[in-house]
């Protein structure tokens, strides 16, 4: 019998993301790699604060990601820390992502960084800016909930 529990380790999250984003559809996608790249990843060396996703050519490319450098290896075998990487995904999901990326003007965002059984996967969203009015809606939605928390706390 196989147990159908997978286990993630999440390794970075783009929390800032959400706060300026609307998050509309979110994909699965794996990352194309150096081995140095994977010892930093699963060492937690990562910031997906700035990154982003594009489709060009057919294949969708994460760029502006920041994976340090492994610190046990030699600059002449590490890697570039803000390097393309290529994300892979089905054609039909690039096919679809096109398509609402060009014609909607949506953005790719990195969400979270995550091991699934010892892969390195990304979750990237199909997002649409926020304005400042909403990321302060936003902000006074957050500051209602915690008050309506502590009032229910009380009693």
């Amino acid at each position: 019998m196989s147990d159908k529990t997978e286990s993630y380790k999440i390794v970075s999250d783009n929390r800032q993301a959400r706060f300026r984003y609307d998050v509309l559809e979110t994909y699965e996608a794996g990352i194309e790699l150096k081995g140095t790249e994977v010892k930093s990843i699963r060492a937690g060396k990562v910031n997906l604060r700035d990154g982003y996703a594009l489709i060009r050519n057919g294949q969708a490319w994460l760029l502006n990601v920041h994976i340090s450098p492994y610190e046990r290896t030699s600059d002449y075998f590490n890697h570039d820390p803000r390097r393309t990487r290529r994300l892979l995904l089905h054609k039909q999901e690039i096919r679809k992502l096109i398509g609402k990326v060009e014609q909607q003007g949506l953005t790719l965002v990195p969400l979270k960084m995550y091991l699934k059984r010892g892969l390195v996967k990304i979750s990237i969203a199909l997002c649409k800016g926020k304005k400042i009015h909403d990321k302060r809606e936003t902000v006074k939605e957050r500051q209602d909930q915690r008050e309506m928390a502590r009032a229910m706390k009380r009693y």
